[in-house]
């Protein structure tokens, strides 16, 4: 069975930095792109940044420059470091395949940026 899980979100003040994790089964962390998503209150999913299984990297245009995705094949782990926290970055963050798949969804890591 498919698992991806995530975490590290939480509330931190605009400006701050946080790194999001997101363990993933190995059968289709290796052979597949990752993503991080990210959902806000009334708002669509959205692509944030997504990383090939041989490392290359593409991110939206809000958070280029801040965001920076990678990934350790060894420990089918995928990551989202984040820095200088805009409020509007306030959402849900889910890491899924790149594309995503309707069957890999998990529950997600809260991030807040607030003061």
């Amino acid at each position: 069975q498919v698992q991806l899980v995530e975490s590290g979100g939480g509330l931190v003040q605009p400006g701050g930095s946080l790194r999001l994790s997101c363990a993933a089964s190995g059968s289709i962390f290796r052979i597949n792109a990752m993503g991080w998503y990210r959902q806000a209150p009334g708002k669509q999913r959205e692509l944030v940044a997504s990383i090939t299984s041989g490392g290359s990297t593409k991110y939206a245009d809000s958070v280029k420059g801040r965001f920076a995705i990678s990934r350790d094949n060894a420990k089918n782990t995928v990551y989202l470091q984040m820095n200088s926290l805009k409020p509007e970055d306030t959402a849900v963050y889910y890491c899924n395949t790149f594309p995503y798949s309707v069957h890999y969804w998990g529950q997600g890591t809260q991030v807040t940026v607030s003061s």
